[in-house]
Formats: structure tokens, sequence, C-alpha cells
């Protein structure tokens, strides 16, 4: 059984439901072991089929998936959840994330808190986390009763918006950071800095992208249906870059975000 998150997965987001399956089975059988998906991304059901199709043991294999905002309060939570388990039909999900805050807090986050908890005891799920919580949010959630069980804080992280001070908050508070939207909706392949980085090592800009988020210690997922391309993002992970490289890169920031819908909280 995985008892960690590992430290490089496949993201579902945006990744039409007929392709989800074929993109799951492929990237398990490259050596993936961490597969990523939401309710919100309506492909629970094709990321499940690829599991059970990959071939590969269900006990080696950590799924994510997420609650939409709209279903925080606690009989809601629990709710979605035992959909997302019937839907996935693979047993027990490793991870359950609260994939935004409920907007001015208006479902309180320890009642959050206990439905995942009542999920966990229904055998729904292994453990829980959050997603999109700026550092007070956090800090918030770990106080209240089950919030020392919190595993990761999934946030948007990318060259373009390194994110620095949520990501050091987080990991100060010994939660993992999980990095969404890596590549910045694709702009790291064009970079200029990123592309003379990446000729330098005889490397991707993707491969570079991750290598700089895995040295932060920050959990990568990747989104490819092509199994070129995920061989390619998983290999980044033996990709070693030099402290010149990585001050470069740094100097990308633009501390803007891509995801920051209507509901997200004040960053």
């Amino acid at each position: 059984m995985v008892e960690t998150i590992p430290s490089f997965g496949l993201g579902t987001f945006r990744v039409d439901a007929a392709k989800t399956t074929n993109a799951v089975k492929s990237a398990l059988q490259l050596g993936y072991r961490h597969i990523d998906t939401a309710q919100y991304y309506n492909n629970e059901a094709a990321v499940g089929q690829g599991v059970r199709e990959s071939g590969v043991a269900r006990d080696a294999i950590w799924v994510t998936t997420k609650v939409w905002w709209e279903r925080l309060s606690h009989d809601a939570l629990v709710a979605s959840l035992t959909d997302s388990h019937a839907k996935l039909d693979i047993g027990t999900i490793d991870l359950a994330l609260v994939h935004w805050p409920s907007p001015d807090g208006a479902v309180p986050i320890a009642e959050t808190l206990a439905a995942m908890q009542e999920a966990q005891k229904l055998g729904l799920i292994r453990h829980y986390g959050v997603s999109n919580f700026t550092a007070p949010l956090l800090e918030e959630a770990l106080k209240a009763p089950g919030g020392d069980a919190i595993v990761t804080n999934q946030i948007e992280v990318s060259p373009f918006l390194a994110n620095r001070a949520l990501v050091d908050a987080t990991q100060k508070l010994g939660v993992k950071v999980t990095a969404y939207m890596p590549l910045g909706e694709g702009r790291a392949h064009t970079d200029a800095t990123l592309k003379a980085i990446a000729g330098k090592h005889g490397a991707t800009p993707a491969q570079v992208t991750f290598a700089w988020l895995l040295s932060r210690d920050i959990v990568v997922l990747s989104a490819s249906t092509n199994p070129e391309h995920q061989k390619a993002n998983w290999d980044a992970q033996k990709l070693k870059l030099d402290a010149d490289d990585i001050a470069k890169i740094d100097a990308l920031d633009e501390g803007k975000r891509n995801a920051n819908p209507p509901f997200a909280p004040k960053w």
C-alpha cells in the first residue's frame, strides 16, 4: 500500500473522458503510480477503468479525487464521496481533497473535515487534504479537529507563478505542496529561458520545469495523453539542474494566476 503521495503524478484536468482511460493505462504501465482526478473533471469513471485495466496492482497506485466547493457541508460531502467511490470503482480512494475552500467560510472547515473523517470511517477514502487554500486558510484548517491529518495543499505553481510565499508557508506548516498547471497552460514549451536550459541538458522545457519543481520538494502533476510525452515527462525525475539553471527559472516568476475563478479566496 502506498502511504505517501508519489512525487510525480498524472493529472487529468481537461482530459476528455474518452481519452482518459487509455492515458491512465499507459501512464501506469510506464511507471506512474499517482493519478489525479476530480468530480469537477467529469472523468472519474474513466480514470477508474484505466486503473483496473492497467495490469498494475491496485495497492501500488495512489488515486486522488476532489470534492467541489458547493458540496462541502457534512452530508453533501459524504454523498459526494460516495458517488466518487462508485464512479471510480477501485475500492477505497487514496486521497480526497477540498477542491476550493468554501467562499467566505460559508461552510466551516471543521464541518468539512468532520465529513472527511466520516468518509474515512465508511471506507470511502484513506486520506484527505485541501486545494487552493491560502496560508491563513490552511492554518485555520490545521487547527480544526482532524486538521492534523491534512496530507497536501494542491495549488497552482509554475515558472511563471512560483507562488513562493504560499509554497513556503505550506511546507513550514508540515504540509506537502502539490503543483497543478506546472507548465503555465503550455507557456513553458515555448519560453526562451526554459528552451535554453533544456538545450544545455539535452532535455525538453517540460522536463526542465518538472525538475525545477521537484528540486523545491513539490509534487508534480503532469498532464498528457500521449505515451511518448508521458515517458519524457516521467524521465524529468532523472534531470538535475544546477544553481544557475534554478536562478534563471526563478527569475521568470510573474505572480499571475491562470486559475482564479470568482469563488477563489483572496490571494
